[in-house]
């Protein structure tokens, strides 16, 4: 099965005559250094290694312009096949699977898990990198490593593919790299080291791995920022364009970090299909219906399969917090254990579907229909007019429709007639907000003020419609549970979020006058 490890780590580039200091000098002044005479810290003895790694991608580097790395190495610690990807600032994942038979045929499971950007097509070898390595750890008395010094020789060749069985290798290639790498000390303790290498001459390396630097991704990815600014003067369809891109961009991005549940990733790539699917909806006289049709039917789809995961996991924190904060009213640990094992539960089955979904052919089909989506956009003849003429007044289009909800709502008497109102108001609102933030790239300040004040309604909106979902919840588990003590602790939150409801609508009347301000919709002509 696969393991997945978490790095965090910062790489330099060094000439040969460079000469590594001692890592306890590299550590004096930190607070390992001050506290020695509490729990010493020493260099162990360094240990040479030479790993052997293929690196395995698309024909075209899909998976290497998406930041990813997919490689079998040999030798080392941690031989076997490794998967990696961007998990934060100096922050990288790494899923590990073992070796295994073979070397040529990348194992199922991380097969799986790179079919977002491969779209299933063939992995084959791109590049043989050789390692000469030199570690040197720092460890406490305890034994434990804090970090983790590397000094590397590399040698690395680009494979290029050929018609007969064996693939061409390019021009050999070889420098000289310095990587530390956290390991349980703190992040100070890297910025530490980090200061300390900068001050002795050492650069940070230009690229984010070896193979990135094979590759020359980093001349690639300025030859694809030379992309010409977008203006009042472009075509709506342009300026769309590259919203659409960033928002599929994002969804394909956040596949991996479902995937290994990293922290925000469902909500991030829910937001992202939701936007998608708001670019649909108010610039749609541009697209041609036959084609977005169908895809927004889908991508509602979606939405809806990771919101059931976000739902249950936002429930569960909520309810989660508000029982810590009645601690000194009842006894909160059988009544703990209930809330965490019923909404735990119903988070995990939700997370479950996802990623069973993941490796669905429906999945799969909406990734095609949005990478055609991107490549071949199914433009009307509205999208070839100029977006300062065409795209303000879509944008006004869906400001009505929030302003005709809040009207409607206004005049219906409490009840759920009116919450479903409000309900629609808050999804309208978020469009607006969407379409808003969509051309804020060439409207400027006028669209980003436009776009704050419809997040401002949706969040209040939000709040409301969070209060009412946390209060059928909570009737549910009073109605469920076997515990006395658990059935008033929940009738007491139920009156909290009674309470929290009404100052929600305080909030939404202030934000809704804010969002009508005439200077907020001048440039919605």
């Amino acid at each position: 099965m696969p393991t997945v490890h978490v790095e965090v780590e910062k790489k330099y580039v060094a000439d040969e005559g460079f000469e590594l200091p001692p890592l306890t000098e590299l550590v004096a002044g930190t607070d390992a250094g001050r506290d020695a005479s509490v729990t010493p810290v020493a260099e162990g003895e360094s240990v040479r290694q030479r790993l052997s790694a293929t690196y395995f991608d698309t024909a075209d580097l899909r998976l290497a312009m998406a930041g990813l790395t997919l490689r079998c190495r040999t030798g080392g610690d941690d031989a076997g096949w490794h998967l990696k990807a961007p998990a934060g600032v100096d922050a990288r994942s790494e899923v590990r699977v073992p070796l295994g038979p073979g070397g040529r045929t990348v194992p199922a499971p991380l097969q799986q898990m790179v079919w977002a950007h491969s779209k299933g097509g063939s992995l084959r070898p791109v590049a043989e990198i050789v390692t000469d390595r030199t570690v040197r750890r720092l460890v406490d008395v305890t034994g434990r490593v804090l970090a983790e010094l590397t000094d590397d020789r590399v040698t690395a060749r680009r494979l290029l593919p050929t018609d007969g069985l064996e693939d061409a290798a390019g021009a050999p290639m070889s420098w000289r790299e310095i990587e530390v790498e956290l390991g349980e000390g703190d992040v100070e303790l890297l910025s530490a080291v980090d200061a300390r290498l900068r001050e002795r001459g050492l650069q940070e390396a230009p690229s984010a791995s070896k193979l990135a630097q094979v590759l020359d991704l980093q001349g690639s990815a300025r030859t694809a920022s030379r992309n010409a600014k977008m203006t009042v003067t472009s075509t709506g369809g342009q300026v769309l364009l590259a919203h659409v891109r960033e928002q599929v961009h994002q969804v394909l991005a956040q596949d991996l970090p479902v995937r290994l549940d990293a922290p925000d990733s469902i909500h991030k790539m829910r937001v992202a299909t939701r936007r998608l699917r708001s670019a649909l909806t108010t610039f749609k006289p541009l697209f041609a219906a036959d084609v977005v049709g169908p895809l927004s039917a889908e991508l509602k789809w979606w939405a809806g399969e990771l919101g059931a995961a976000r739902d249950a996991e936002v429930m569960r924190d909520r309810v989660s917090k508000a029982v810590e904060g009645e601690a000194d009213v009842v006894e909160l640990t059988p009544v703990a254990a209930v809330a965490d094992a019923e909404l735990g539960q119903a988070y995990r089955n939700a997370r479950d579907r996802v990623l069973t979904e993941l490796d669905g052919e429906r999945y799969h089909a909406l990734l095609a229909a949005l990478d055609g989506l991107i490549t071949t956009p199914p433009w009307t003849e509205r999208a070839e007019a100029a977006a300062g003429t065409t795209l303000p007044r879509l944008v006004a289009r869906s400001y009505t429709g929030v302003r005709r909800l809040v009207k409607e709502a206004g005049h219906t008497p409490a009840g759920a007639d009116r919450e479903e109102l409000l309900h629609d108001a808050r999804k309208a609102a978020k469009r607006a907000r969407y379409a808003g933030e969509a051309v804020s790239g060439i409207f400027g300040q006028d669209a980003a003020a436009f776009a704050e004040a419809m997040e401002g309604v949706q969040e209040a909106l939000g709040e409301h419609q969070d209060s009412v979902l946390t209060r059928e919840r909570l009737q549910d588990l009073a109605l469920h549970t076997t515990s006395t003590s658990a059935a008033f602790l929940y009738g007491r939150l139920h009156a909290i979020e009674e309470a929290r409801a009404q100052k929600s609508q305080q909030h939404f009347d202030a934000a809704w006058k804010a969002a009508g301000r005439k200077s907020l919709h001048r440039w919605l002509r």
